[in-house]
């Protein structure tokens, strides 16, 4: 990647940022791409030169955390861990990831209310794919007899996403725990229900 390739990436992840934090505060329809320019400092006009459009820069919101989720998560369940580790690893990862990228995290929330066609589909897959890790660890998990046999794999997979796709709800930078608390707590919490 040339010098201008990368400060165009990075601009375009500022924006994406940025973007993210406005349509999180205003939600979709609240917000204009005047708005998210006008809080990076841009004109419009400077907008278009990295998005056709909103639905292009919220679909582009997804992407960019879809990819490090998946990039995250697939560390883990790749890893020369056990699965107990695993779990607690993903689980923590994807705290971690929700607390640090708040406003980016809830771009994921309901893509079938935000996306048609091909985005649709991709957001889709990339959600898919993400819950296949969680369902790969606790395969391993009952495989390698430290998890109970006789769990759900799906079920579970649903309890601990949900759990953890609550945080952003509730989380706030100023509560009494600090993300690596708030980590740590779910991963101990949640690995009680798959144990043997």
């Amino acid at each position: 990647m040339s010098l201008r390739e990368k400060k165009i990436a990075k601009k375009k992840e500022e924006i994406l940022r940025s973007a993210a934090t406005v349509l999180a505060e205003k939600g979709y329809h609240g917000t204009t791409m005047e708005e998210v320019a006008a809080n990076l400092l841009m004109t419009k006009g400077s907008m278009y030169y990295y998005f056709k459009n909103k639905d292009d820069l919220l679909y582009q919101c997804h992407q960019m955390i879809m990819e490090l989720s998946l990039e995250k998560i697939e560390q883990v369940a790749n890893s020369e861990l056990n699965p107990i580790e695993k779990l607690r690893n993903a689980v923590k990862s994807h705290v971690l990831l929700a607390t640090s990228e708040k406003s980016m995290f809830m771009m994921m929330d309901k893509p079938d209310q935000h996306f048609t066609g091909e985005h649709l589909e991709d957001a889709l897959g990339q959600r898919r794919d993400y819950a296949h890790f969680f369902d790969k660890i606790l395969k391993e998990g009952i495989e390698k007899n430290v998890f109970d046999e006789n769990i759900d794999i799906r079920m579970v997979r649903f309890i601990i996403l949900g759990a953890l796709n609550w945080i952003l709800q509730w989380y706030s930078e100023d509560g009494p725990q600090t993300s690596e608390e708030i980590a740590q707590a779910f991963a101990t919490h949640l690995l009680k229900m798959v144990l043997k």
